[in-house]
């Protein structure tokens, strides 16, 4: 169930039912430029989710502290240096062997790497939707091609995925229009497309979504190392996790900076953002 009691008895027991979600901290910011933070976010986003300001109830009635389902696995205890990578995907792919699905709280974006190559296996023919400020289609970023503005390119490369649809993008440059081009990415900009114009059509599941949180605009998710002016809403964010089509397979939520989230919003953000993810995840379980 969705407590604090359950998610230190759960903690990495691996003992997970078929059918159930497990979130599970990735607190890992190795590869992120300007700033390093969001390896601590995941403790700052359960924090948020287990204040008594709130409850667990999501907008459709559904009160996930009283689901059995979800299983809270606390963080991941990573290696330092790039051997952490390797670990994320193993230990991703331990959960996913059990018939359970998995709902990620980053760490920096380049997070979404080994997760994706352990759901890749799983769910052949693996669609995802990525919603950021920035594309993240660097071919490398200072020299480094793991750099977190790097892992759709990654992804892309490995042919991990089928399809790759990107909303709220506000950043591109030349560079990665060129990648996006050469990869087949389809980019629904910001400056000149909203909810109401629909997502592109044919999008079905299996579907993964990767969710950067500073695709929101800094009005409403100040908490970020990299703040874009010009995006979305939290109401058009959710209204966009509503409308995504099923069966939603898996998902992150990536790159909050508690160094940068003095008043805790940012988590706040991100914990309504994880109940409503996870109450669609439950939703579109078929086993």
């Amino acid at each position: 169930m969705l407590d604090e009691s359950s998610h230190e008895q759960d903690r990495f027991s691996m003992d997970l039912p078929a059918g159930s979600i497990a979130v599970v901290g990735v607190p890992w910011d190795e590869k992120s430029s300007y700033m390093r933070g969001p390896a601590g976010a995941p403790a700052h986003i359960r924090q948020a989710l287990y204040s008594s300001s709130t409850n667990t109830s999501t907008e459709c009635g559904r009160d996930l502290g009283e689901e059995p389902r979800i299983r809270m696995l606390g963080d991941l205890d990573l290696p330092v240096g790039e051997a952490a990578i390797a670990t994320i995907e193993r230990q991703i792919e331990k959960v996913l062997d059990q018939g359970a699905r998995v709902l990620a709280l980053g760490g920096d974006h380049c997070v979404t790497l080994p997760i994706v190559r352990a759901q890749s296996r799983h769910f052949p023919d693996l669609t995802v939707v990525h919603i950021d400020a920035h594309p993240d289609l660097y071919d490398e970023l200072e020299g480094d091609r793991l750099s977190h503005a790097c892992p759709f390119s990654r992804i892309m490369e490995e042919g991990l995925v089928s399809r790759l649809v990107q909303l709220g993008i506000r950043t591109l440059n030349a560079h990665q229009r060129e990648q996006a081009a050469r990869f087949g990415v389809e980019i629904l900009e910001m400056r000149s497309w909203r909810l109401a114009d629909g997502l592109p059509k044919g999008l079905g599941g299996p579907l993964y979504l990767s969710l950067d949180l500073d695709a929101l605009d800094p009005a409403f998710a100040p908490g970020v190392s990299h703040p874009e002016p010009g995006g979305l809403s939290t109401r058009e964010l959710l209204d966009i996790v509503e409308a995504l089509p099923s069966p939603l397979v898996g998902a992150d939520i990536v790159e909050l900076n508690p160094l940068r989230d003095a008043a805790g919003l940012t988590a706040r953000v991100a914990a309504k953002l994880l109940k409503e993810i996870a109450a669609r995840m439950l939703e579109d379980f078929t086993t």
